[in-house]
């Protein structure tokens, strides 16, 4: 039996305010799982076309999968949202791409044909659930020195990547992250983010009830010579600080995928064409790195180059991964391609939801741009991964020629 394989389309994506994790967070007395259920109907909300019915699949991600992240969320979120009890679900766990992994395998089901639609995204809920928690890593790792200690501490894995490449210096992580914090103060301001939000009702036993409708972690009164004053607390007299790496965060994502012909069908629009992706492994002390070779992957399986490449969203866990990411393949810091509404420095991290918010902001921009044929998502996962996913513009212009 041969079979052929249809085109993949994002139609559409949204979020949770994302919120800085602990107990002054605006998600400190939230639960994880209602984060996706809000997500879940507001993607139904806005695409009145497609009947619930007709989801296939419900995959949501989560790094630490217990508590109200655990029980299998994909499908415990997709019967707490309402869906049909027809419609299966489950949860996926690769660390910071969690939602992403979420995308690309339902997405190659939908490829495959064993879907036609289904609804992908991430959770992070790190105040409830910091990293790690729970985790018991095996004694093997140590004994047998199969990985440094500081590859469990993604900071200091940050810090190594300083000194493997020693020019990518501090002072260059701050600049990039303070045109992080410009860039995404000027997009809040142009309102190109704030359209895919979504408005989460909040709970405080102390202060009542209240409506989320912005993101908390943003500092937009940061300035070089504050960020030159941090401290460095994975290592004295070091380079990563709270300022330039992201912080820890609250949120979840979630997108709709179709096949494109069955997008048609039900008169959804596309707002991205999959094109292709790849995952790898490096070393874990320096995971950092990850995007570059999960990058080459992706871009020789789907025969394009770097400069095939018109926009950019990479995920800003620390500045210095995304500054190798961008010596490697020649790009300039400044460059207006790369994260162009700014990134996870200033909007947040929320580990495994990351991947589809970087997916969300691409698609809206694809739709300012028609110039642009092909735009990339990629970033750096914990224990050495990197992924990578490319996107073609349904809008470009040169589609009609």
């Amino acid at each position: 039996m041969s079979r052929s394989l249809r085109e993949v389309v994002f139609v559409d994506g949204v979020r949770t305010p994302f919120g800085k994790a602990g107990p002054k967070g605006i998600y400190a007395e939230t639960r994880a799982d209602d984060l996706v259920v809000r997500v879940i109907r507001e993607l139904l909300r806005r695409n009145p076309s497609l009947p619930a019915d007709r989801v296939d699949e419900v995959a949501i991600a989560a790094t630490t999968q217990i508590g109200d992240q655990g029980l299998t969320i994909g499908r415990t979120a997709a019967l707490l949202a309402g869906l049909p009890t027809s419609v299966p679900g489950y949860a996926i766990d690769r660390m910071c791409a969690g939602a992403m992994t979420a995308v690309t395998t339902t997405a190659s089901g939908i490829a495959f044909g064993a879907y036609d639609v289904a609804i992908a995204g991430g959770v992070e809920h790190m105040g409830r659930h910091p990293m790690g928690e729970g985790a018991d890593p095996n004694p093997r790792f140590f004994s047998e020195k199969l990985v440094d200690g500081s590859a469990l501490v993604m900071g200091s894995t940050a810090e190594n990547l300083h000194d493997r490449f020693p020019h990518l210096t501090k002072e260059r992580a701050d600049a990039f992250a303070l045109a992080s914090q410009q860039r995404y103060a000027k997009a809040v301001a142009n309102g190109q983010i704030g359209p895919e939000l979504v408005p989460v009702a909040t709970r405080s036993a102390e202060q009542g009830w209240g409506l989320a409708t912005a993101d908390e972690p943003p500092r937009p009164g940061t300035t070089l010579e504050g960020l030159a004053t941090l401290k460095t607390p994975f290592r004295p007299h070091g380079h990563v600080t709270a300022g330039n790496a992201a912080g820890l965060n609250d949120g979840a994502t979630g997108c709709i995928l179709a096949a494109e012909d069955v997008a048609r069908e039900l008169g959804l629009t596309a707002g991205m064409r999959l094109v292709g992706y790849g995952f790898v492994g490096v070393e874990p002390e320096v995971m950092g790195v990850g995007p570059v070779p999960s990058t080459e992957r992706a871009l020789a399986r789907t025969g394009l180059t770097i400069d095939d490449i018109g926009l950019f969203e990479l995920n800003e866990a620390f500045a210095v991964q995304v500054l190798a990411f961008l010596d490697h393949f020649g790009i300039a810091d400044d460059d207006p391609r790369v994260n162009p509404w700014g990134g996870a420095i200033a909007v947040g991290h929320p580990l495994a939801s990351s991947g589809v918010r970087l997916m969300t902001q691409l698609s809206r921009q694809f739709a300012e741009r028609p110039d642009v044929r092909y735009g990339l998502t990629a970033m750096c996962v914990g224990l050495g991964m990197g992924a990578t996913v490319i996107w073609e513009n349904p809008n470009w212009e040169g589609a009609a020629q």
